[in-house]
């Protein structure tokens, strides 16, 4: 998997806002109009449930040639033979994450509003980091907040991709586009809206335009 295929729109599912029912389509909707990449995040359900829907995302995004990430469990990831996992500050270590899903595997790391952690994150290995709070977040309130010279000075350091993550909406994200950021990841800024598809859309859109 080419960590090049980290880029765009890095759409984050999350129970509180998709039904289990409304899983799929609603994942599908947001990749016909532009997600370039699908994090699975669901803390809440129990391991059984979380194995299906996985499976079942991965299955949706192998046929849009879409990169499915598990977001913290390495063990989901590799039952389901996900695309990668996402690691953030309290989970497992990016050699860890490697010895159970190989070389090929996209590892992402949080590094928050650190400079130091993005560039050990890389060090270690790691395909892409996340930098980020970057404005007042449904999903983690009291995330600790970037800043768009520190998201430039992180582009500036790495060599890997950097997405932004964070409070993103269709009216900040260009400012993290022109910043720099190869992606920028949302959750309650998608799937929240009266129509996820039609916001992926404009999005998408804003890529072409701030690129």
């Amino acid at each position: 998997m080419s960590t090049s295929r980290i880029e765009g729109l890095y759409a984050i599912t999350d129970p509180a806002l998709i039904d289990a029912h409304e899983l799929v389509d609603g994942v599908r909707g947001v990749i016909q109009n532009g997600a370039r990449v699908i994090q699975y995040r669901n803390k809440t359900d129990d391991r059984h449930l979380r194995e299906h829907q996985a499976l079942e995302l991965v299955k949706l995004c192998r046929s849009y040639h879409v990169p499915l990430i598990v977001n913290d469990d390495i063990a989901v990831a590799d039952s389901v033979h996900a695309d990668g996992v996402h690691l953030g500050r309290h989970d497992h270590l990016v050699t860890d994450a490697r010895r159970t899903l190989g070389d090929h595997a996209l590892i992402g790391v949080s590094c928050y509003n650190s400079l130091e952690r993005a560039v050990a994150a890389e060090q270690d290995g790691a395909d892409y980091v996340a930098i980020g709070r970057f404005f007042p977040s449904y999903t983690k309130p009291d995330a600790a907040e970037a800043t768009l010279d520190l998201l430039r000075a992180v582009k500036a350091r790495l060599k890997i991709p950097v997405v932004a993550i964070g409070g993103i909406t269709m009216e900040n994200a260009a400012l993290l586009i022109e910043a720099g950021a190869d992606a920028v990841a949302v959750i309650h800024g998608l799937f929240a809206q009266p129509d996820p598809a039609g916001t992926a859309r404009r999005f998408a859109r804003l890529f072409q335009t701030h690129r």
